[in-house]
């Protein structure tokens, strides 16, 4: 009997891996976050982005802000005139929802002509499955909720056992 039970409770969280998010969360410029004098091309050139990862723009709020663009927009730096298009929080977390190429400026007078621009390419699909070593990443990654709900199927299954 202790076997198979077991075998369900693995069952169980086997069926709840795929569940446990495989998106990312990008902090845009890592550690030096989003202001002048770094370049976005090089900080995005080694990732790739997929389908429900997410951006953290993080800045000083009294000097920078993040517009999503047009590619033309962004070559041209082109600040859109609707203020309801910017993001003004210094904490802006931005959903990649759709695959396709993304762009985004800082709004502020000459910042995007100095550089601070991004232009990522969003793919569509999943991220690939992180190698076995990962899985305390993966775990560490799990939101509370999905912590909760494979915790509450587990013990559900051994009672119902």
């Amino acid at each position: 009997m202790a076997v198979h039970r077991s075998l369900v409770i693995f069952a169980i969280v086997a069926f709840m891996a795929p569940t446990i998010s495989l998106a990312m969360d990008y902090v845009v410029g890592d550690d030096n976050g989003w202001k002048l004098e770094v370049n976005y091309t090089d900080w995005a050139k080694d990732k790739q982005f997929y389908v429900g990862d997410t951006l953290l723009f993080k800045y000083n709020n009294a000097s920078h802000n993040v517009y999503k663009v047009t590619g033309d927009d962004f070559n041209s730096c082109n600040v859109p005139s609707n203020n309801s298009l910017g993001l003004f929080t210094g904490n802006d977390k931005i959903n990649l929802a759709a695959a396709g190429k993304k762009w985004y400026i800082c709004g502020f007078t000459g910042h995007c002509n100095q550089g601070m621009k991004l232009k990522i390419t969003v793919l569509d699909g999943t991220a690939p499955a992180p190698p076995p070593s990962a899985a305390s990443t993966l775990l560490a990654k799990a939101t509370n909720f999905q912590i909760m709900l494979g915790m509450t199927l587990s013990i559900a299954a051994a009672l119902i056992m």
